[in-house]
């Protein structure tokens, strides 16, 4: 794996090694409960140090005390509700120490959430500055390592590392040389398709594309022999200017995260084959840049999809839908059966975003019980989706083109479920599938979500699929 943890610069933030003379403090991870029992454990001056200075069992406080000499005893975390966020904000704060994690008065904050916490704050994107100053460093106690969290870890730094580059380099090819990393890094196929025999196989995806300096393609990994057969498509729209339809330039400044989608599923699918789960896996990405040019395409131009089905471009800022088209139609004609559960990303809608805000994802799905699961699990690990109706009564909307299926339709109310019930005019409605609408950017920074490209409902959907929950 060194040429994709190389690339991503890959910290964890662990010292997972340590030399014979080197000093390690704990690190106590104390939840507000168990305050008051840790502070009566403590030693009469550090006591003293605490009524003088200390935060009274705040959750996120985070602080250092002393030996008897005055010089570094320990270090302190109080959590809360969210452990991880409160180890992230640690690891930021603390001293360039090693300190070794002590639960002794965690409650119920598990150790993985302090591990993956840690591993977050660990995440920067500075191409153009020096590499920063010493941080501190976290052990763990033999046997307490989860690789889970480490590869969730790496998927999640592989998916902010792709959206924060700018357009000029991760680019249709980029996005390509990134796969091709992958693949190689972890024993996957990877197949690309473009040029001439795109325009049979992916037409809509030509289309979007064709206008571009670097040509479209379609990625297809595969990975695994046995198992379940789990499908991740993603939208790689690399830049979108909009088109014809062109967008504002506030609208455009940082449409280089529109191929967050494409980032999403390929960091989710470093997460599962990193950490060995029983499943055959299939990744499809559409790599393409929506540009003007005289190849552009054109408001009511009729264009062909893979599924045979002819659709009338509405607008041409709407791009991203006719890419997943042809991604959906090739994900359900697999060669080696209907996947047992499909999951697509896109950067789809700004209507999603005024719905429900830029930090909490957009969830449709054709199976109610399984979206149920699906939130549940997002809320129950701090990465929040919310589930939104594939309404059938909008659905004639998409019907009104004058000369075929309208990508679109002639309303701007509830766009995020009519291109929603759009994409399901390709996957049918019996397909176990689900579609997030995600923003996959942070407006601002906060304890291991810096400004900038963010992995939106990625570690909620891992653990939806590494537990089976997608089945219900």
């Amino acid at each position: 794996m060194n040429a994709l943890t190389d690339y991503l610069r890959f910290d964890n933030g662990l010292a997972e090694s340590t030399a014979p003379d080197e000093t390690i403090y704990p690190l106590m991870i104390v939840s507000q409960a168990e305050y008051d029992s840790f502070a009566d454990s403590l030693l009469p001056h550090q006591q003293d140090w605490l009524n003088l200075h200390g935060s009274k069992g705040k959750s996120g406080s985070i602080f250092t005390l002393p030996d008897a000499q005055g010089q570094l005893a320990m270090g302190v975390v109080i959590t809360g509700r969210t452990p991880q966020w409160d180890s992230a904000k640690a690891a930021r704060t603390l001293p360039a120490c090693t300190f070794l994690a002590n639960t002794d008065f965690a409650g119920s904050a598990a150790l993985s959430d302090i591990q993956l916490g840690w591993g977050l704050a660990q995440y920067e994107f500075a191409p153009h500055k020096k590499e920063g100053g010493l941080r501190a460093r976290l052990t763990l106690a033999e046997g307490a390592f989860d690789k889970n969290v480490d590869a969730q870890l790496l998927g999640i730094f592989l998916c902010r590392e792709m959206i924060n580059q700018p357009a000029n380099i991760m680019t249709p090819q980029g996005i390509e040389d990134i796969c091709q990393i992958v693949a190689d890094s972890l024993s996957a196929d990877c197949t690309v398709t473009k040029g001439a025999e795109l325009e049979t196989y992916g037409p809509a995806v030509h289309v979007v594309g064709r206008a571009a300096e670097i040509p479209p393609r379609i990625i297809d990994m595969r990975w695994g022999d046995d198992g379940p057969l789990i499908t991740l498509v993603g939208k790689g729209v690399c830049f979108d200017s909009g088109g014809l339809d062109i967008k504002p330039s506030r609208g455009m400044e940082i449409m280089k995260k529109d191929m967050g989608g494409a980032a999403h599923v390929l960091g989710l699918a470093v997460a599962l084959m990193a950490s060995g789960q029983k499943i055959r896996l299939r990744v499809l990405i559409g790599a393409a840049e929506n540009a003007i040019s005289e190849k552009a395409m054109r408001p009511l131009d009729v264009i062909k999809t893979a599924a045979g089905i002819d659709v009338e471009v509405g607008n041409t800022d709407a791009e991203g839908r006719l890419i997943l088209a042809d991604l959906l139609h090739h994900a359900i004609e697999d060669k080696n059966g209907r996947p047992d559960y499909l999951l697509d990303f896109a950067t789809l809608t700004g209507a999603a975003r005024i719905a429900l805000g830029t930090e909490c994802p957009a969830l449709f799905a054709n199976h109610q019980t399984m979206a149920q699961a699906f939130v549940a699990q997002g809320f129950k690990i701090d990465d929040p989706l919310w589930h939104m109706p594939l309404l059938d009564r909008y659905d004639p909307q998409l019907d009104t083109g004058q000369a075929g299926l309208s990508s679109t339709g002639p309303s701007g109310y509830g766009g995020a479920i009519t291109a929603a019930l759009f994409l399901r005019r390709f996957t049918g409605r019996k397909v176990n599938w689900g579609h997030i609408d995600v923003m996959a950017w942070n407006l601002s920074s906060k304890p291991g979500r810096p400004k900038g490209g963010e992995a939106m409902g990625l570690r909620a959907a891992y653990h939806l699929i590494v537990s089976g929950g997608y089945t219900q």
